[in-house]
């Protein structure tokens, strides 16, 4: 459908209304598909749904005490500051609430990012593949996109790695935003200590390196650090992360990012939508952060599961490199269409990347053994490098 709108002015004569170019020209954002869409679709009980990188698990106990508990006051507003949530999070990092910023999911505050630093003329550089919404920014802000070949992270192997010396190559007098997307989604890799402490300290004073850590709860590597500690003493370094993902908020929308320089999260703060991280939202997010324990032992158990399909697809020849995340990602070129088509037809949901591979979320043990008995099923029908 065209995005030309039409109407009339009061003399009746015809006007156009054109949204600008380059919202036109933003492709639509596809989320993984409904199983119960799909479960109808091909006539079964059940399908399963590896797509998302959710949790498996259900909501904390303590964030269903919490929600029911806020839900008595939806009448009124949430606080638009979440003093709360902010205070919660400074006590948890040891960092002062002037360099927190929340939003409504660690999309929205990449979002805000775009805004409150990029203008038509300036770039955005990041890794590709990466997080898909990455280039969309660059798009919204007007910005021009400099998207960085993934090379491999280890000889031989596929191209899955963020290339920290072609980033910083790319980087020009225009470049006001980088982001590194560590663990990589959707490749799972990270980087290590020495290679982005050298990235960081080469990069230019006024282009700000965004450590994008949606995944940081499921790294099990010593060598990939903690973007909080590489941030210090570093005032053009920020860390975003997500409630999204372990602590298992995906349906509430909220996120959070820390500068070392308070400037940068007031500069965010100003492009935020009042409002936009609810009342739920922020009661669930301060109770998840005082359940830590059990997230913890919840991400243990995701990876263990991750530890137990990476070896699987091994042994079944499939070139699944180690992730850091809490999904893996099947390397798959052009086979992965085909592939991620098969595996629906099997009611199993997983994210297709065409032309490139496929990220398969850790779900449950059982959920994990579906996936398996479907990818058995159909390897044998479709051409797998």
């Amino acid at each position: 459908m065209s995005a030309t709108l039409r109407g009339r002015q009061a003399g009746g004569r015809d006007v156009v209304v054109t949204p600008r170019a380059a919202v036109q020209a933003l492709p639509a954002y596809k989320p993984g598909r409904n199983p119960a869409d799909l479960a109808r679709e091909i006539g079964v009980d059940r399908a399963v749904k590896l797509a998302s990188n959710e949790v498996a698990f259900p909501p904390l106990p303590a964030v269903v005490r919490a929600l029911a508990e806020a839900a008595g006051e939806t009448n009124r507003y949430p606080d638009n500051g979440a003093v709360v949530l902010t205070r919660a999070l400074a006590d948890r990092y040891g960092v002062a609430p002037e360099q927190i910023a929340t939003g409504g999911g660690a999309v929205m505050l990449c979002q805000q990012l775009a805004q409150s630093f990029s203008d038509p003329g300036t770039s955005l550089a990041f890794a590709w593949r990466s997080f898909e919404m990455y280039p969309l920014l660059a798009q919204v802000a007007g910005a021009r996109a400099i998207q960085v070949p993934l090379v491999p992270g280890r000889p031989g192997g596929p191209a899955d790695t963020h290339d920290l010396d072609g980033l910083l190559a790319a980087i020009d007098e225009t470049t006001r935003l980088v982001f590194v997307c560590n663990p990589n989604n959707p490749t799972g890799t990270a980087v290590r200590r020495g290679p982005l402490e050298a990235f960081l300290d080469a990069v230019p004073a006024e282009t700000l390196v965004v450590l994008d850590e949606a995944y940081r709860e499921f790294v099990t590597d010593p060598d990939v650090p903690d973007g909080l500690e590489v941030m210090r003493g570093r005032p053009n370094v920020v860390v975003l992360r997500t409630f999204s993902k372990a602590w298992g908020l995906a349906g509430l929308r909220v996120g959070y990012l820390i500068a070392e320089d308070p400037a940068v999260a007031e500069a965010v703060r100003k492009t935020f939508v009042p409002f936009s991280v609810n009342m739920l939202a922020q009661a669930a997010a301060v109770a998840a952060l005082a359940s830590e324990d059990e997230v913890r032992a919840r991400c243990a158990a995701v990876v263990g599961e991750r530890d137990r399909l990476t070896a699987a697809l091994r042994e079944r020849g499939v070139p699944v490199e180690d992730s850091q995340a809490n999904f893996v990602w099947l390397p798959l070129g052009e086979a992965t269409v085909a592939t991620a088509q098969a595996l629906e037809g099997r009611a199993v949901i997983t994210r297709p990347f065409a032309g490139e591979g496929i990220r398969v979320s850790i779900g449950t043990p059982e959920e994990n053994d579906v996936f398996l008995a479907a990818w058995d099923a159909v390897r044998a029908t479709v051409p797998v490098r």
